[in-house]
């Protein structure tokens, strides 16, 4: 190939490749160590992970932080025993240089969600037979000084067994869910839990250590059904 040629052609793809730096977002950077590991209960027993405490910074300051005032939205599920919860989505969060969306819920009492999903503007029915409900932009603004109750982190990037255990240490229990494989790594006592599928993506979400167990009942649910059901299929097989 024709020098002339090759220069240009590595002349292209440098420009392309700052051109791709340049377009994408800057880590937030606040002078604060805002990484997914560093985790610490204080000494009311809350955690604290990327800077917020759960239980009192409050959305307004997650709004600040992250520069953005994320997608709100609050869901009713009749069949729960708290059936009324809000959420903030925030979408491709850079911080200390890793990309991640997050998923802020709020603790509002049961009674303000009720009148908010009274006053909302659009309901849109789910799959599992909840209902998404668009909330009225004074309602959302109320919301601001809400605490958060837990956050959940969606990493863009994989993550294999090895690097899970080497950021975060050895979880006190793993359950799989035998539909999804998706394979949980519990600490009760951080109040985490990891969910990885096969493939490597990664769900992490953190709680109160006190509310490890809203965390635990649905997957206990799942691991109770799934050995009833390979129980009743055993039987199956073993009968004449």
């Amino acid at each position: 190939m024709d020098r002339t040629i090759i220069l240009s052609v590595l002349g292209a793809a440098v420009l392309g490749f700052l051109g791709m730096l340049l377009l994408m977002p800057d880590s937030l950077d606040d002078g604060s160590v805002r990484l997914p590991w560093l985790i610490e209960q204080d000494a009311q027993g809350r955690t604290g992970v990327f800077g917020f405490r759960l239980g009192q910074t409050t959305l307004a300051e997650v709004r600040r932080v992250f520069r953005e005032a994320g997608e709100i939205n609050l869901f009713h599920n009749p069949g729960e025993t708290q059936p009324y919860g809000v959420e903030a989505y925030f979408e491709q969060i850079h911080l200390q240089r890793l990309r991640a969306d997050f998923v802020i819920t709020l603790a509002a009492d049961q009674e303000t969600l009720g009148g908010m999903y009274d006053r909302g503007l659009r309901i849109s029915q789910l799959g599992s037979g909840g209902k998404k409900v668009k909330l009225d932009p004074i309602d959302v603004d109320r919301l601001a000084e809400q605490p958060i109750r837990s956050i959940g982190y969606l990493p863009k990037a994989r993550l294999d067994e090895a690097l899970i255990e080497q950021r975060f240490g050895t979880p006190s229990e793993r359950l799989t869910e035998s539909a999804t494989g998706i394979v949980h790594w519990l600490y009760p006592e951080r109040g985490l839990d990891i969910g990885r599928d096969p493939k490597g993506h990664v769900i992490i979400q953190y709680v109160n250590p006190a509310d490890m167990e809203s965390l635990l009942a649905p997957l206990r649910r799942l691991e109770s059904e799934a050995a009833q059901a390979d129980s009743e299929k055993s039987t199956d097989d073993a009968r004449p």
